[in-house]
Parts: structure tokens; sequence; C-alpha cells
């Protein structure tokens, strides 16, 4: 690999092959970080919503290994609904909704700083109808990318005034009781904040409780 110092570009030399009598297939799962860096971020990716939209806050969203140490080169990706609890999508049981407040795309990608913090910039999203006439309460679904790990991590942040909806989501309700506040973040001057426990050898201790997808 070469550098060119005058674009701070990448240059690959490319070995002409016959690729046609090898067969390929599905490659397996490599680590992300900090390989991500290369293609992954773009300017506005932890922009959910634009500035200066209605509701808008910001999420801190710090990972922390198992050693206690900052995840200096975390990407972390955010999911949800809108402030109506609504998808601008098809596959909605209820149909596509114009997005709320406008602008709003539902997706975030944000990089970490020394302190392993990655700041996304969102609304707080409406509840969710559930199965079973039980209600989903506002969440945004957290996905965690970092040097070592061969898939991301899966979790949610739950917002602290939602007490009475808590009980009453199936996921959440589907924790141990003693592991649901580690879902549920902070309030914070200007939005939220959680922290991200990727490990720990205490079967009790602060992990953070993840999701197989």
């Amino acid at each position: 690999m070469t550098t060119s110092s005058a674009t701070d570009t990448f240059t690959y030399p490319v070995t002409p092959g016959d690729f046609t009598t090898t067969a390929f297939g599905p490659t397996p799962s490599a680590t992300v970080g900090p390989y991500w860096h290369i293609g992954l971020p773009w300017p506005d990716g932890p922009d959910a919503v634009p500035s200066g939209a209605p509701g808008r806050i910001a999420l801190r969203l710090t990972v922390i290994d198992g050693a206690r140490e900052p995840v200096a080169d975390v990407m972390v990706e955010t999911w949800q609904a809108d402030a109506q609890g609504r998808f601008a999508r098809p596959d909605d049981p209820r149909g596509a909704a114009v997005p709320v407040p406008p602008g709003f795309r539902g997706f975030a990608r944000a990089p970490g700083d020394a302190t392993g913090t990655a700041v996304v910039y969102t609304v707080k999203p409406g509840a969710l109808p559930a199965e079973h006439d039980r209600v989903e309460a506002p969440h945004i679904n957290v996905s965690v990318f970092a040097r070592g790990m061969l898939d991301r991590a899966v979790t949610r942040l739950y917002f602290p005034e939602d007490a009475e909806l808590h009980g009453m989501d199936p996921v959440l309700s589907a924790l141990p009781a003693d592991q649901r506040h580690k879902l549920i973040a902070e309030v914070t001057d200007g939005g939220f904040a959680m922290t991200i426990y990727l490990q720990d050898a205490d079967p009790n201790g602060v992990e953070t409780p993840f999701f197989r997808l």
C-alpha cells in the first residue's frame, strides 16, 4: 500500500488474474476496528435529524471494554421510529408514514472519541404497538462496532421518564429485573447519555445486556 500525501488517499496494487477458475462464497465476518474509518463514516452520519429540527436531542453513548478502558475506535449505529412511533417504510404493518419531524431518517452512525463516546443527534421516538395488545416503550436500537469484535453488539436505550411503559415492553420486561436499569439512559443537558459495557467477568457486574438478532 502506498500513501499519497497530496490527496491523503490510498492506492492499492492490482494483481491481474483469472478469477473464473476459483469458486467464491460468502466471506467470514472480520473485525471492524479500526478499518471502518476507511469507508463507513460520512459527514452527516451522526444526524438522524437535521440541525434545528423540533425536539432534537443529543445521545452520548460511551463504550467501555472489559478492562474498564474506553474503546476509542468504536463506531455506534442507531435505528429508531420517529417522534410519532412510525416508520417511513412500506413494511410497517400500519403503513408508511411521513417522518416526524421533517428530515428525520431514523438512522445514524457516529464515531467514538478518545473517551469512547459517540454522539448522535436525533429525536425521542414514540411508543410502538406490540403483539398481544402490548406496547414497546420509546427506545432506540444501538449497534456497537469495535476492534476485536467479529460481529456487532446490539442493545437498546430506553428513557427514564417512561417507567410506566417499561413494564409493558416485551423486550425490556424479558430481562431479569436487576438488569433492566442498565438499558435506561440518564438525563443530560440537551439530551441523554448511556454507558455501554462490553464485558464483565462478574456475571452480576456491569456488562450491558445484548440481544441476539
